[in-house]
């Protein structure tokens, strides 16, 4: 499988064909897979798993015909890097909406499973600084999201944007100093 093939099923998936779609699917599936795999590593008691978020980050990407746009596989997977995250954060949104009593009985926790939640509010107060990144400096948010939320290696990320490692470093570097900030408050 080429670049140029996985572009031309991307092209046609954006039209909503089945087949093209299946096609990607298919062909980047274990790429997607541990893209999810990485965006929930260390998020332990989520109910989410990586197989229910590759297919419900599927079903967004795909869902509607001509919904977005992939100009290459570089794109693809910054796109599909942020379709994760705003699943996870639907997610984490939804879990801070049922610990509030969003509609479920509430039982009490024995303590010491009370520290195991997942940390729902920090995942919900990183995206919205990221939002914030993304307003000022749209390349480090994109950045970002490639390195922290779809785990891609420096090298990786260099090759998939076409940048030198060493601006991607320097760049990496401004885009954590915003988000620490930001989630201290600063920002």
């Amino acid at each position: 499988m080429t670049t140029a093939e996985i572009t031309q099923w991307l092209d046609g998936a954006r039209k909503g064909d089945r087949a093209a779609q299946e096609a990607v699917l298919s062909a980047l599936y274990r790429e997607l897979h541990g893209l999810a795999r990485r965006q929930l590593d260390g998020r332990a008691g989520y109910t989410l798993d990586a197989t229910s978020l590759v297919h419900e980050s599927y079903l967004r990407l795909f869902g509607t015909p001509g919904a977005a746009t992939f100009e290459d596989r570089a794109h693809f997977f910054a796109y599909a890097a942020r379709v994760m995250r705003n699943v996870v954060v639907d997610h984490a949104r939804s879990r801070m909406a049922d610990k509030r009593g969003g509609g479920s009985i509430h039982t009490g926790l024995p303590e010491q499973l009370a520290g195991a939640l997942p940390p729902d509010a920090t995942m919900l107060a990183l995206d919205s600084a990221l939002e914030r990144l993304a307003e000022f400096e749209p390349p480090l948010a994109q950045l970002v999201e490639l390195r922290y939320f779809a785990g891609f290696s420096e090298p990786e990320v260099a090759e998939l944007t076409g940048r030198s490692e060493r601006s991607l470093r320097r760049d990496w570097q401004k885009a954590r100093m915003f988000l620490l900030a930001a989630l201290d408050g600063g920002t």
